[in-house]
């Protein structure tokens, strides 16, 4: 693998010194994505397809302290057949260190466009310790514009200079560098499955994020096996079952040739288009999907696989100091969120989170039976899953910003990984210590970007081999360990420089790229978790239905790749047009994507073609002719003319090349057939200049109907008057019937339809073969009355316009009400007209419309007017006309009684200049109460949380009850007489997420409540559960804790509740409050549906 490479020749040497290109690349790798540069530089240079031997050159500089130049060239060497050099800066590039570069030494001389990606690494050798050696190492694409890259901050100069350091000795330093040519890979032809084993996932516009977490869980093949074996059937449907939408992307992802679409996975969650471009979080996703598959998997033969891969169980302790007492919590977690800020690796976050916290002071520990004590809190591990997911807290709240940060530090993380270190620091007293907790690395998944959005992929080892994979959405990729591990640290680099001859300072820049998940196998365990996972799994009608599509698509690739070698025609007959007009289509004469079309090869006669069709319509080739069509300057598509015999004696493709573009490989025809009385075909009656062939439409004005009656050739000469009874005949009217006919000229961008003079010959009337007239009964005078569209203008005119729209009640914003068929031209009158109607509504202006958000899926806040552009509306009927509405207020207020469990909607309509004194006087005249002189409040909920009490003075025009619950609730008597000391908390019910011990997720009706001093929790818990009428079995489940900022403190029954609720006046009280904790077994309040209907980001969530 190591070459020594002769120095070139004299002449070689002086050509190339004369080539010196200016240019100078900075301290560490690249730049990152917050200066667009890692995707800047080509992508080649990020992908490795195969090994490539590299070659060592060695670089003696004597006298080097007397070095009197600026820069210095090393002898020339050849790697990959590409000449290089080594450029070095022997009193740095304008800094304070040995400045070194890697330099294309013939850039000058190479032809335009050129470029070349190598891996390589500079080193300054330690001549008395070899392994203080200094070498560092990076990968280019060298183009004309960047021909050289390094390092301008390689070693300080005071290092190198002093020779007790061991870098220059006898005024000689030596400098190695090691280059590696690497395949520039065009990702146009790249193929993922011939060059890495494995193919990608298809991005649906953000969904990378999912994409990274499934080739994951992919790559876990007991995982993988569990998904085969869940049970599925023939006659189930990817798109509305989660496993089987699993399993056949499993399948896919194992079988497949090319990258693999998730369409039908995101169609089996519930979600819609909206959903596939919400990007949301990797780690959330993990928790969601694998509860969803825990409890899929309940009853079937592989319950419990994401307990026995993923689940571990740590317990929580407090331990008194001078006392013998102990309080300890088993818990269960899927995954660990380790701290990322102030910690420099795993084991470093590991350290903090068995940290132990010391209860003294004002934070004594409440002993039941020894009351305040100083004790010891912590956290130790009873036992870690063999599947180990380690989520690094990338994104943090930044409490003095009040915003989301995203944390960039460098944070290291080891390819094996010991949680057994330091006698087994991390484990409690009761954990199984046979068991060795040596884990190592599989899978590292990557956010690149900032807290606003970004990019995730994934680097994963399939097998624990040495080999990286890049997962990234279609494209799979090897990659060295370096860039799955040490590339994904985070930290900062150092921006390169683009003028290395002038004074500039180098810039460290923050790299947005880091590790944001880890996933480990523990060691004793991957024998059974890397198992082999074959076609003896997957079920068989999974594998039929599989190979079924495969074959489906092999069979279009093919067709797709001979399809120079055919001609599609498309053959539109008679009955196609009887079939179209009137129910598909209503302009033209036909929809060429639904008529019978043929495959056939270029070079077969068309002679030949016709007896394929006489096959397929039973009509012998004696009988057929065939018209070509044309698109005409207005955009309509009509039958042209006939072909002639010699065109029907060409072959297939030289009669497309004479009748349409040369890249259109489609042949469009219409087939004329005559038949005689007793239905038998004719021959084609002979055509000459003076015949014209017409199509007839009929118009019923009375049906609203329009539908194809037939054709007729005509003389040009002739008058339409010669052909009404023919058309009578055809419309099967009375052969005296009074007739009007119209030329169906255009319909784009407008409808253009001309009344025909009867008297003017068909060539007078500008009328020519496959032109369309449609003709209807003379229209009486009260017909205008009597008919909604009286005349064929009116009508076509009103279907170019018209437009579904399907209504939705706006207290029912999920599901279709009653569809009705409207124009674009309506106002806003005529709809609510319409809409009146349809309810049996008496006055329309009692309805009000609200338009459709078509990114949420749900109406947009305000009411609008009808401007034709939506085809969903949501409707509202009101008891009072609209103007006179706009003039009021309305707010949704959800009373919620005293003493029986209810909780009643109501619409309280007031003049806007009211204040919420008004509202609570208007409520009172509505609402059941206690007692006559009870008193009520008006409160602002959202998520379950109280944000606010409004003062009666509050004016209520700016109150907003789209967003957020607004509450009104009875004052209890014992908050009317509060003591001096006595206290008014927020108490909220919380559980925690089952996959994850530090997410608190609140649920249920929050509400406020007095307490006392000295009031011990035990006493708290007695008053809580009166008001709450719970069952002494579920009550004694609950668990209570002080909850300040979603941290909670866990309350034993003897701790005094008021202490910890020392502040009276704090900012933001609904995050300092006392929380239940108990499962959700309420039932869903029919307001919540819309709570924050409007909000932009939403949680992820599977709902099926």
């Amino acid at each position: 693998m190591t070459m020594m490479t002769p120095p070139p020749t004299r002449d070689q040497q002086e050509d190339d010194e004369m080539l010196v290109p200016h240019q100078e690349i900075a301290d560490g790798a690249q730049p990152m994505e917050v200066v667009a540069q890692t995707e800047a530089v080509s992508t080649a240079e990020n992908q490795q397809a195969e090994e490539i031997p590299s070659t060592s050159f060695t670089w003696t500089i004597e006298n080097f302290s007397r070095l009197n130049v600026k820069k210095h060239y090393s002898d020339i060497f050849i790697d990959g057949g590409y000449k290089w050099r080594v450029l070095i800066f022997p009193k740095g590039n304008n800094v304070d260190h040995l400045s070194m570069y890697l330099d294309v030494a013939d850039s000058a001389t190479l032809p335009y466009g050129w470029s070349r990606c190598a891996q390589f690494s500079l080193a300054v050798i330690n001549q008395i310790q070899n392994r203080l050696t200094i070498r560092k190492d990076t990968q280019h694409q060298f183009n004309a514009r960047e021909s050289d890259w390094g390092f301008t901050s390689f070693m300080p100069l005071s290092d190198l200079y002093d020779p007790s350091r061991g870098y220059l000795l006898n005024d000689t330093i030596v400098v190695e560098a090691e280059v590696a040519v690497r395949r520039v890979i065009d990702y146009w032809t790249y193929d993922s499955r011939k060059e890495t084993g494995y193919v990608g996932l298809k991005n649906q516009g953000a969904t990378c994020y999912m994409n990274s977490l499934l080739q994951t869980l992919y790559h876990i093949p007991y995982f993988r096996k569990a998904v085969y074996h869940m049970p599925t059937t023939e006659n189930d449907i990817p798109s509305g079952s989660i496993p089987l939408a699993l399993q056949s992307l499993f399948y896919k992802l194992q079988y497949s040739d090319t990258s693999v679409s998730t369409k039908e996975l995101t169609k089996s969650f519930g979600w819609d288009t909206y959903d596939s471009f919400m990007q949301h979080d990797a780690q959330e996703l993990n928790r969601v999907l694998c509860e969803k598959l825990e409890d899929k998997m309940k009853g079937t033969v592989v319950e419990g696989t994401i307990q026995q891969l993923f689940e571990g169980h740590n317990i929580n302790y407090i331990e008194c100091i001078n006392v013998d007492y102990k309080s300890s919590r088993k818990e269960s977690f899927y995954d660990l969120q380790l701290d990322v800020k102030g910690c420099r690796d795993v084991y470093a976050s590991f350290d903090k989170y068995v940290e132990v916290e010391r209860l003294e002071g004002d934070n004594k520990y409440h002993a039941e039976q020894y009351g305040l004590q100083d004790a010891r809190k912590g956290v130790l591990f009873i036992d870690f899953p063999p599947v180990l997911q380690l989520q690094l807290k990338r994104f943090e709240y930044d409490f003095m910003r009040d915003t989301m940060v995203k944390i960039n530090d460098r944070y290291e993380f080891p390819l094996q990984l010991d949680l057994d270190r330091d006698n087994g620091k991390y484990l409690s007293p009761d954990a199984d210590r046979t068991v060795r907790n040596v884990y190592t690395l599989h899978s590292v998944l990557v956010h690149s970007g900032g807290v606003h959005g970004g990019h995730y992929y994934a680097f994963i080892r399939p097998t624990l081999s040495d080999q990286w994979f890049k997962f990234d959405d279609e494209r799979v990729t090897k990659e060295d360990t370096k860039r799955a591990l040490e590339e994904q640290y985070g930290g900062e680099e150092e921006l390169p420089q683009v003028n290395p001859g002038l004074n500039n300072t180098p810039f460290k820049f923050t790299k947005y790229s880091n590790a944001y998940m880890l996933v480990y196998i523990r060691e004793c365990d991957k024998d059974k978790i890397i198992c082999n996972v074959d076609e003896k799994d997957i079920a068989e009608h999974l594998r039929v239905r599989l190979k079924k599509e495969q074959e489906e698509k092999e069979q279009k690739k093919k067709e797709k790749a001979e399809a120079h070698l055919y001609t599609i025609i498309k053959v539109a007959r008679d009955e196609d047009l009887v079939e179209q007009i009137g129910r598909v289509i209503f302009f033209d004469l036909v929809d060429h994507d639904k008529v019978r079309s043929f495959r056939i090869q270029k070079q077969i006669p068309f002679n030949t073609f016709k007896e394929e069709v006489a096959k397929e319509f039973g009509i012998p080739v004696q009988f057929q002719r065939f018209w070509l069509w044309a698109k005409r300057q207005n955009q309509t598509y009509r039958p042209n003319r006939p072909l002639s015999p010699q065109e029907e004696a060409q072959s297939v493709g030289q009669l497309r090349e004479v009748s349409n573009k040369p890249n259109n490989a489609e042949l469009k025809l219409f087939l004329e057939v005559e038949f005689g009385l007793d239905l038998r075909p004719l021959l084609p009656p002979d055509k000459t200049k003076e015949d014209i062939l017409l199509f007839f439409k009929l118009y019923e004005p009375e049906k609203q109907e329009l539908r194809y009656v037939g054709r007729l050739f005509v003389k040009a000469l002739g008058k339409p008057t010669e052909i009404l009874t023919k058309l009578n005949k055809m419309a099967g009217f009375s052969p005296s019937e009074e007739i009007e006919l119209y030329e169906e000229i255009k319909f784009e961008p407008s409808v253009m339809c001309e009344h025909i003079d009867k008297r003017l010959t068909f060539r007078s009337s500008q009328l020519e073969d496959g032109d369309i007239i449609c003709y209807q009964r003379s229209p009486l005078l009260e017909s205008a009355d009597r008919f909604w569209y009286p005349d064929v203008p009116s009508f076509l005119e009103y279907v170019h316009n018209r437009q579904v729209v399907h209504f939705r009640s706006l207290e029912k914003p999920k599901e279709d009400d009653f569809c009705l068929e409207l124009s674009k031209l309506h106002t806003y009158d005529d709809v609510v007209e319409r809409v009146a109607h349809q309810l049996g509504v008496d006055d329309p202006s009692k309805i009000r419309l609200t338009s459709h958000n078509c990114y949420s899926q749900q109406p947009k806040p305000q009411p609008i007017k009808y401007r034709g552009t939506s085809d969903i509306l949501y409707y509202e009927a009101l008891d009072i006309p609209l103007p006179e509405l706009q003039g009021l207020k309305t707010l949704k207020v959800a009373f919620h009684h005293a003493t029986k469990d209810e909780v009643v909607i109501h619409s309280i309509r007031l003049p806007k200049n009211s204040t919420v004194g008004d509202v609570i006087n208007e409520l009172k005249s509505k609402v059941e109460l206690s007692h006559p002189k009870a008193e009520l409040r008006l409160l602002e909920v959202f998520y379950h949380k109280i944000y606010k009490i409004f003062p009666p003075s509050e004016k209520i025009e700016n109150i907003n009850d789209q967003y957020w619950t607004l509450r009104a609730e009875e004052i209890p008597e014992e908050e009317k007489s509060l003591g001096p000391h006595d206290r008014l908390i927020h108490v909220y019910h919380f559980m925690k997420d089952p996959n994850q011990n530090q997410m608190l997720q609140n649920f249920g009706e929050p509400f406020l409540f007095v307490i006392h001093e000295s009031e011990t929790l035990a006493e708290v818990k007695v008053r809580i559960q009166k008001k709450l009428h719970v069952p002494d079995e579920d009550f004694s489940k609950w668990k209570f804790a002080f909850i300040s900022m979603n941290r909670p403190d866990y309350l034993e029954d003897s701790d005094v509740v008021s202490t910890r609720f020392q502040k009276r006046d704090v900012y933001g009280a609904w995050e300092q409050y006392l929380g239940l904790e108990h499962s959700d077994a309420t039932p869903k309040r029919a307001y919540s549906a819309n709570q924050n209907r409007h909000a932009f980001e939403k949680p992820v969530k599977i709902y099926n």
